[in-house]
């Protein structure tokens, strides 16, 4: 367990390296987010590589302290969140589970979906972004905004996702388009 408010950000290349083995599933349901990270284009690639040679002699200033980050995390914690929201949220994560229920395209791409964690995440991560972008309370363009991050490593398409060309993210998408 790490003091407040460090956290462990865990990276994983996106081809098989010596060393680099995939979690299970069971493990990767304890990180908030997936996020996926493109190469920089070729000016910022530039800049990197700039940059890299200036490092020893950075001066690095902080731009937040402990107090501070503190404040932001407990804002975050203790934002109002619409009961329509939460509704739509656990609506969202529950249509990835395959049970009776289950949108016949799902029940073909999925095997498994996410449990009640996700549902409880998606809901922090989408108080986080109406935050940042000054809003005192998540609306459900932040839930869908924040589903492909927060869900893309928590439900585990099938080889018929596969074989119909259907990513993660086009499952989740298509999952966006039909949750109301």
């Amino acid at each position: 367990k790490l003091d407040e408010p460090f956290m462990v950000i865990a990276t994983q290349n996106p081809i098989e390296q010596e060393g680099t083995y995939p979690l299970p599933e069971a493990q990767l349901d304890r990180f908030m987010f997936n996020l996926i990270i493109k190469y920089p284009n070729k000016d910022e690639e530039t800049l990197i590589v700039k940059n890299m040679h200036n490092i020893i002699n950075a001066d690095i200033k902080p731009i937040i302290n402990f107090d501070q980050l503190n404040t932001f995390q407990n804002l975050v914690v203790n934002m109002p969140v619409s009961d329509h929201v939460i509704n739509f949220a656990v609506n969202f994560v529950r249509a990835t589970r395959i049970d009776e229920q289950t949108d016949e395209s799902i029940k073909k791409w999925l095997n498994w979906g996410a449990g009640p964690r996700a549902s409880a995440i998606l809901i922090m991560a989408a108080k986080g972004y109406a935050l940042i972008n000054n809003r005192t309370t998540p609306e459900i363009d932040d839930i869908k905004h924040m589903a492909k991050p927060v869900l893309r490593h928590r439900i585990i398409p099938n080889f018929n996702a596969e074989a119909d060309g259907m990513s993660c993210d086009d499952i989740l998408d298509y999952l966006l388009d039909k949750i109301k």
